[in-house]
């Protein structure tokens, strides 16, 4: 099922989420519609708050970003050997992350119509359970850490735009103050205040 994505503003957008105990039929059908969301909304990245739902569980496919890009860009936004994910992100904690940092626009399905460039760590460590409830703890590097950040902060109930310069936000706001108030066309289903 294709759900409607929360618009900026909403308070589920800025609480921190529930661990997801076991694996029930819930559970796998709203994986499977977070993927329909996603796709429909032509994302590369959905977390379950974000449909109103404020579990630690998020989606991210970097592969079809990859796939879009030329191969020059692969190499500098994905490294050699990788060539993105397509991962279902279960009861996530990041436990490690590099020094070395990069900046690079993202933008946020809750935040329809603009981007905004952020710093983030360019190698993160990461323990998850995957749709099977699999553990994992595995190393991501490039563009795929930085969709798998984005979607993290999501559970913490952190946006991308906490993460910005005050004179930048500030200067967001009245598109921000649009986006609450649903002044905004999108061309997939959404929920305004």
């Amino acid at each position: 099922m294709n759900l409607s994505i929360l618009a900026y503003g909403n308070q589920i957008l800025k609480q921190k989420c529930s661990k997801i105990s076991e694996n029930t039929s819930e559970i796998q059908q709203l994986i499977t519609d977070m993927w329909e969301t996603m796709a429909n909304a032509n994302g590369c990245g959905l977390a379950s708050p974000q449909i109103g739902k404020s579990l630690q569980l998020f989606i991210i496919d970097s592969k079809i970003v990859y796939k879009n890009l030329d191969t020059e860009d692969q190499v500098l936004y994905f490294g050699k050997d990788d060539k993105g994910i397509k991962e279902t992100f279960i009861n996530a904690k990041i436990v490690h992350t590099l020094e070395e940092t990069w900046e690079d626009y993202e933008g946020c399905l809750s935040i329809p119509g603009f981007s905004q460039k952020v710093k983030r760590p360019w190698e993160i460590t990461i323990e998850y359970q995957n749709r099977d409830f699999t553990k994992y703890t595995k190393t991501f590097t490039g563009l795929t850490a930085r969709i798998i950040q984005h979607e993290y902060d999501h559970t913490l109930g952190i946006l991308y735009t906490d993460h910005l310069k005050p004179l930048t936000k500030k200067l967001m706001g009245s598109k921000l103050k649009k986006i609450i108030n649903g002044n905004v066309t999108v061309g997939y289903p959404m929920k305004f205040l």
